[in-house]
């Protein structure tokens, strides 16, 4: 069970860290979870003060386009690193190669998610209307949360839910990046720059051809 718990608030940690810590401890505060005696720490005042203070300066920088992947790419040592530290805490007294790997295994489902939100909003980003990111940012925010809750109720069918989003961020992953190469390959075919290169490349007569004078006969 501790497992499950584990891979479900990992997931969420690698999409919001912040909503992730605020919404465990907030909810264990108020009694509608129960966390592990090593992690409810989290709803002590100060944990909760600076968890909610940073999940707003998120949210606000969630919707702007092109700000939201620079704190992505900022919380690339952040969001895995944290989710890796909630597991091992999780973990309690089991023996310490156990809460070792279970950290490392955390850190790597984190890492899944949070590349899998970081590439979407990369191409949200090619979009000049910001309804698309504003909607991905409540979806994470939302998803993340219910995580949590799910993970303390019924964590072995966390667990089970973890696996297929992984392997759902996983394709995910492959096809933006897909889609990521095949844009940039377009832009630098329409280059001038690249147009002029290959013109200079050419023989002087078929250069001239090329660009609509008579060809050199000498």
């Amino acid at each position: 069970e501790t497992l499950g718990f584990a891979l479900g608030t990992s997931f969420a940690s690698g999409l919001n860290i912040y909503a992730t810590v605020a919404a465990a401890g907030i909810m264990e505060r108020l009694g509608l979870v129960h966390l592990p005696e090593s992690l409810q720490v989290l709803s002590h005042p100060i944990v909760l003060g600076v968890a909610l203070t940073l999940f707003v300066v998120e949210f606000i920088a969630d919707k702007i386009p092109y700000v939201d992947s620079a704190w992505d790419a900022l919380h690339t040592f952040i969001r895995p690193p944290a989710a890796a530290v909630l597991s091992y805490s999780a973990f309690g007294n089991v023996p310490e190669e156990w809460k070792l790997g279970a950290a490392l295994l955390a850190g790597s489902v984190a890492l899944t998610s949070h590349g899998a939100k970081a590439s979407a909003r990369a191409a949200a980003n090619t979009s000049p209307e910001p309804v698309s990111n504003w909607t991905l940012s409540l979806l994470e925010d939302g998803l993340a949360v219910f995580l949590v809750w799910l993970a303390a109720e019924h964590p072995l069918l966390t667990a089970g839910i973890v696996v297929v989003l992984v392997i759902f961020a996983v394709l995910l992953i492959r096809k933006l990046w897909k889609f990521a190469r095949q844009l940039v390959e377009r832009v630098r075919r329409r280059s001038p720059a690249v147009h002029h290169r290959g013109t200079e490349s050419l023989p002087t007569g078929e250069r001239g051809a090329t660009e609509g004078s008579p060809p050199n006969r000498d």
